[in-house]
């Protein structure tokens, strides 16, 4: 096996984790994983030896799934999607999910990604600002703007369903 078909198979279990957190679906997940090592097999003639696979393959992925759900009629889709919710949770834990959805849902696109990349599947600022493409230091922003935001919004959730 060619050593770009051996270091995207080993990147495959990173892929499709990374495919379930964005599509919190796992049929979508898996068509996105495929999807995305067809396109890295097509292209592999656009990858430069010696940098950052994972970050490459992350990128395709992530475009690959905003391609998706604008192919499902402008976001529409989305909020039809199944959301990541245990079916044994206490109920608590289940509005806990919930609120933290909402917000996170709420935030500006460009923080979303950061958070997602960063602090949800453990990419450094340095391959996640490879993915989006911007500085590290903008990365580094977003991800504590979005932070910060989440914290405001899930403090308040947190108020609001203690008074009733």
């Amino acid at each position: 096996m060619a050593p770009f078909q051996e270091a995207l198979v080993e990147n495959l279990p990173r892929l499709r984790a990374f495919a379930q957190f964005l599509a919190r679906d796992r049929a979508l997940a898996e068509d996105l994983v495929q999807e995305t090592a067809l396109r890295a097999l097509r292209n592999s003639d656009k990858f430069t030896p010696g940098t950052n696979m994972k970050a490459w393959l992350a990128t395709i992925l992530r475009n690959q799934f905003y391609n998706e759900l604008r192919t499902r009629s402008r976001m529409a889709a989305f909020a039809d999607m199944p959301h990541s919710a245990g079916q044994d949770a206490e109920q608590d834990a289940h509005l806990d999910m919930c609120d933290f959805e909402r917000a996170f849902d709420a935030l500006p696109r460009v923080q979303r990604d950061a958070l997602s990349l960063v602090a949800a599947r453990g990419f450094s600022y340095e391959e996640a600002a490879a993915i989006v493409g911007c500085a590290q230091g903008t990365v580094k922003s977003r991800v504590s703007r979005g932070r910060s935001a989440l914290e405001r919004a899930l403090g308040r959730a947190k108020a609001e369903s203690s008074l009733t």
